[in-house]
């Protein structure tokens, strides 16, 4: 009974800092699209604080786009939530919808 409740707990353990690593890792990410270069595949965003990329401050931004269809998606003055991710070539867009 002991080792069943032991191994239970060390799995919800594990799950908890899983579930807390993705939702570092994936948070949203509110912005409006400032400008749009399809064929150069990025976008300028002007957004708030994105804790997940570690900036603190609001700023406009331009990123490039991992699925070059989120362009399409979307134009100038939208306002959108996105995630994103640093690579070595810059920062990636690699979601995003239109804000609701």
């Amino acid at each position: 009974m002991k080792r069943t409740i032991r191994i239970a707990a060390a799995l919800a353990l594990t799950v908890s800092f899983v579930a807390e690593a993705f939702a570092a890792q994936g948070a949203a990410i509110s912005g409006e699209v400032k400008k749009i270069d399809e064929g150069a595949g990025k976008i300028t965003l002007k957004h708030g604080p994105a804790k997940s990329l570690g900036m603190d401050e609001p700023m406009t931004m331009v990123y490039r786009v991992k699925d070059p269809a989120l362009l399409k998606q979307v134009k100038v003055g939208d306002k959108v939530t996105f995630e994103a991710e640093e690579a070595a070539s810059g920062y990636t867009v690699t979601t995003m919808q239109k804000a609701k």
